[in-house]
């Protein structure tokens, strides 16, 4: 940024402070003009003042070319200009310093000092070399002042008022270009952030539909797995039973599979088309033009990367108003009955009376039992299980205790397991502002427990 406000960027061509060839080509031209007029007028200034004519073209032309500095120095114009307005010279000199101090971002108090001094000096001048004149005209003693500061004030007046005009203007074009250019950086910035929403939307939804599938496929697999090893105990030795077993191995598969059908159902019905999450933002314009340019372009990326967090949050909601349709509380009998039917032994103990509580909030504590039930029947076959059911003011607790397996327990009944169960079932607590805990017994078996308010933390 130079002292007259032009902000000059590296440019082919450029020369000294000139960012652009036509500039300096324009200022030297100018320079050229003054010199010649400083030089007429330094001539007939060294006549009449007696100095060597030499002397008086040789200041002229000096002084003249002083304009081509206006850009960078114009402080230093206008002092010259004003140092040699006694001697009748450097009308243009005046006329364009005065013009590019106030287009400068020269301190208001200065260019205001100056041009009042150069105010000052040309009416001095005027009204002295009018006043010698005077004998030779015929008007009155109002003419010489009149003339000398209607001259005067038409000399500095327009070049000031003009240059504070071009200023002003050059100003607010850098403001807007710099508001572009921010508007850009933050429209970039929305558009990335808009990228990462939506990945981490991706992200949550694909950790939420792990958690449905292992909750809703390992149980029913688990306990198909133990009819089936119980089938193949009975198969001889007790026909019925066998059938028995059978039917229900048949129907907890096809329960499971309806399930799994509905949950893939959902997130294919529900897939975004034709939208893209990798949309790209804009790169920086380097003027106030290309800069409005490529911030629509930038808008119209950043518009189009929050498509893809909808496109997510669309499959997301779906998948989500699905599960909200799945169990509650009031089917932890059933469940309960299912695991015995497969031979476990449960006590199932219930207390306190049941108080209307969030839907994920149920959803959430019938997955934990599901979950300690589960993992008896992977871990522990034929063990003794407990579960109990607690509604407490503002918050339901439960908890699955199983004791150790029996000594004659068959190893190789024991079901293979991601480890991964448990940590969900701890994400899912704790996101509802619950406490989750699980661990061994003394006895030699093991505990799941949790307990969580009745309304979510989500939930307000």
């Amino acid at each position: 940024m130079t002292t007259t406000g032009e902000t000059h960027h590296e440019a082919a061509g450029g020369l000294w402070w000139w960012d652009r060839r036509r500039s300096a080509v324009f200022d030297i031209g100018l320079a050229v003009l003054s010199a010649a007029e400083c030089a007429v007028e330094g001539f007939a200034f060294a006549r009449r003042g007696g100095l060597p004519v030499g002397v008086g073209v040789l200041v002229g032309l000096i002084v003249g070319a002083v304009l081509v500095l206006r850009r960078q120095w114009p402080i230093a114009v206008v002092l010259v200009s004003i140092a040699v307005s006694p001697a009748s010279m450097g009308f243009l000199l005046t006329v364009i310093g005065l013009y590019s101090l106030a287009a400068s971002d020269v301190p208001r108090r200065i260019t205001g000092c100056l041009a009042g001094m150069s105010l000052l000096g040309t009416l001095i001048v005027l009204w002295a070399r009018m006043a010698q004149d005077q004998d030779r005209l015929e008007f009155g003693g109002w003419f010489v002042p009149f003339m000398a500061v209607t001259m005067s004030l038409g000399v500095t007046g327009p070049p000031v008022c003009m240059g504070l005009y071009v200023g002003a203007r050059r100003r607010l074009m850098e403001s807007l270009t710099e508001r572009a250019d921010s508007l850009e950086r933050e429209l970039q910035l929305l558009a990335e952030r808009a990228e990462e929403r939506a990945e981490w939307a991706r992200n949550e939804e694909r950790t939420r539909i792990a958690r449905e599938m292992h909750d809703v496929v390992a149980h029913r697999v688990s306990l198909m797995v133990v009819h089936a090893a119980a089938l193949q105990a009975v198969a001889r030795k007790d026909p019925e039973k066998a059938v028995k077993n059978a039917a229900l191995v048949g129907d907890m598969g096809r329960q499971a599979l309806t399930e799994l059908r509905e949950m893939l159902g959902v997130l294919r019905s529900h897939e975004p088309k034709g939208v893209s999450a990798s949309s790209g933002a804009g790169a920086a314009a380097g003027s106030y033009g290309s800069a409005s340019g490529q911030a629509s372009e930038t808008s119209a990326s950043a518009s189009r990367a929050p498509l893809a967090a909808v496109g997510a949050a669309a499959a997301a909601a779906a998948f989500r108003a699905e599960v909200e349709q799945g169990p509650c509380l009031a089917e932890v009998d059933a469940l309960v009955e299912q695991s015995r039917a497969a031979g476990m032994a449960v006590d199932l103990s219930v207390e306190g009376e049941a108080v209307p509580c969030d839907r994920e909030v149920e959803q959430t504590a019938f997955r934990v039992i599901q979950e300690g039930l589960t993992n008896v029947h992977k871990h522990a076959p034929g063990a003794k299980a407990r579960v109990r059911l607690a509604h407490r003011p503002g918050e339901v607790a439960m908890q699955v205790e199983n004791g150790p397996s029996p000594d004659g327990a068959d190893d190789g009944a024991r079901l293979p397991s991601g480890g991964n169960g448990l940590v969900g079932m701890r994400e899912r607590v704790t996101a509802l502002g619950g406490v989750f805990v699980a661990g061994p017994t003394d006895s030699g078996g093991f505990r799941v427990s949790a307990v969580i308010p009745t309304v979510s933390a989500g939930g307000g």
